[in-house]
């Protein structure tokens, strides 16, 4: 097979993985599904990340987000529903990092 097949197949196989994850209504991997700022005195910002296979990452992270920025705090969710709840927690300050981000799953 030579690269302009196996290209080929690579799209159609993307194609595919698309229209499974419309059907199973997940983001596809890298998308950012959530994004506030934290507090407005602050450079922190709350993102989800969603991972492709339905789950997604909730994170904490200070600085210019998505170019120079740290990671404070992060946990993974099984559910981008779960990782969007937990964002919306800490942007509307019904909660704080360490209690949202920092308990166990």
């Amino acid at each position: 097979m030579n690269n302009t097949e196996k290209l080929a197949e690579l799209r159609s196989l993307q194609a595919r993985a698309n229209t499974i994850r419309r059907e199973l209504e997940c983001s596809p991997p890298g998308e950012i599904t959530y994004l506030a700022p934290l507090d407005v005195t602050s450079d922190d910002t709350v993102v989800v990340e969603a991972d492709g296979f339905g789950g997604a990452t909730t994170s904490v992270v200070e600085g210019n987000y998505p170019v120079d920025y740290i990671i404070k705090f992060q946990k993974f969710f099984p559910a981008e529903s779960e990782a969007e709840s937990a964002a919306e927690e800490l942007a509307c300050h019904r909660a704080s990092p360490r209690q949202v981000l920092a308990a166990p799953a």
